[in-house]
């Protein structure tokens, strides 16, 4: 058992989720640092005595391994392995009197805006001048930024307004002065994550301004790559398109969540557009940024599925070829308009046919990848793992897309830099070959 002493407090941060609560801790870590905190991030080291979860609350899935992961530190707290245990995030936004009465032995629980709090509770200050100083734990070539919070959407099946609020844009200046910062500190890719990027601006400017901010973006010098995330497709700013396609440093990339296709489904979840509209919207997202990686994602098993609805879909999907794809089973979730609705699709039936869409999509990645043999592309290395120097083309993202593999045995690259590749074979979601000149 730990006993108090007088050393330096340590502080672990745990980050579970998405991308976004990546950077909620970073910016945490990064205030904390410039307190004088010694601070790591999950690290794997048992020498912390304090403990902060960032949490998420998004899913089944998320909350459960959100619950699991408090509870073991709640029991780690007890066995006086640790001193003080915190607990912020969405999960924590959403139902923090249940986890005060549940898991009583956290110290405080904090929601998704409550940092200066936090900190306080630590005896730290906010330091509101660290803006384009922050911290990343992510490798250091690669950085997520925030370019929004919130959202004003009014999907059926998503708790993001509870939990994040309305939607609300950082300014110009302060996106730039962050992506400077964090081009002094050697990130060459900078990938732009929101809760809706396509609304970017109309709280600020009265009007969309993804544009605007991806040119301004595009011409910081140092910026080799950036990455669009979680683009909204109804109402899509199509001149954000022309950007993209004139700009050499802007990757042939977008993720733009579909979640369904067919107008039933579509109306039910409130998504604000039709299928012909999604349609359309497709075509013209390739006809305009030509050779553009469009990643999607889906839901299985809404309230109102019918088996035409899911063949719909998938039908859908086969056509359109999406050259990344994730599906989700729905999770009923309280305080949504879907939470009134009868959860009327099994459990079992909700995984049939998300498994069906996956196998659909295999197919279709392992075709896309064959196409690129023989081709030469210029890959981004993230890591070396298991004899192989591993990166990624402008058309995948980290954690969630294909990779490229090369022999570490045959090759040789720093970590963090590009390479032209010349790719000789292919597997359903990854890419062989060998660095040339």
């Amino acid at each position: 058992m730990k006993t108090k002493t007088l050393r330096k407090d340590k502080v672990n941060i745990i980050t579970l989720g998405c991308s976004k609560n990546i950077v909620d801790s970073e910016e945490l870590y990064s205030q904390l640092k410039a307190n004088n905190f010694v601070v790591e991030h999950e690290s794997d080291q048992d020498d912390a005595n304090i403990v902060i979860i960032n949490t998420c609350g998004f899913i089944d899935n998320a909350k459960e391994e959100s619950i699991n992961t408090i509870v073991r530190w709640a029991e780690a707290k007890e066995a006086g392995e640790i001193e003080k245990l915190y607990v912020t995030g969405c999960l924590s936004q959403r139902y923090k009197p249940d986890l005060e009465k549940e898991i009583p032995e956290v110290d405080q629980y904090f929601g998704t805006s409550h940092l200066p709090q936090l900190l306080k509770t630590l005896g730290a200050d906010y330091k509101h001048e660290l803006i384009g100083e922050r911290l990343i734990t992510t490798p250091s070539h690669y950085a997520y930024l925030k370019i929004s919070e919130g959202c004003d959407r009014p999907c059926s099946f998503c708790a993001i307004p509870i939990m994040r609020g309305k939607h609300v844009s950082k300014s110009f200046e302060q996106i730039e002065a962050e992506v400077k910062g964090l081009v002094k500190n050697g990130t060459k890719e900078i990938l732009l994550i929101a809760q809706d990027s396509t609304f970017y601006g109309l709280d600020l400017y009265g009007e969309r301004k993804l544009a605007e901010l991806l040119r301004r973006i595009s011409d910081i010098p140092g910026v080799e790559w950036i990455r669009l995330h979680y683009a909204y497709p109804s109402q899509f700013p199509l001149d954000a398109l022309e950007v993209m396609a004139e700009r050499d440093n802007i990757c042939k990339y977008i993720d733009i969540p579909l979640q369904h296709v067919s107008d039933n489904m579509l109306k039910i979840m409130r998504r604000g557009i039709t299928r012909q509209r999604t349609e359309d919207l497709v075509q013209t997202i390739r006809e305009k940024v030509p050779g553009i990686a469009i990643r999607t994602t889906l839901i299985a098993g809404h309230p109102g599925e019918t088996e035409q609805d899911f063949k719909d879909l998938c039908d859908f999907v086969v056509r359109n070829k999406f050259d990344r794809l994730g599906i989700f089973t729905y999770s009923h979730e309280e305080g949504t308009h879907a939470g009134t609705l009868e959860d009327d699709v099994p459990q079992e039936v909700k995984e049939e046919r998300a498994a069906v869409v996956m196998e659909l999509q295999q197919e279709i990645s392992t075709q896309i990848n064959k196409t690129r043999i023989g081709k030469t592309l210029k890959v981004l290395f993230d890591r070396k793992e298991g004899g192989y120097f591993i990166g990624r083309t402008e058309f995948d993202s980290p954690e969630v897309d294909n990779e490229v593999l090369v022999s570490a045995k045959d090759n040789y690259v720093r970590i963090g830099d590009f390479a032209n590749v010349l790719i000789e074979s292919a597997e359903d979601f990854d890419l062989y070959g060998k660095i040339v000149e």
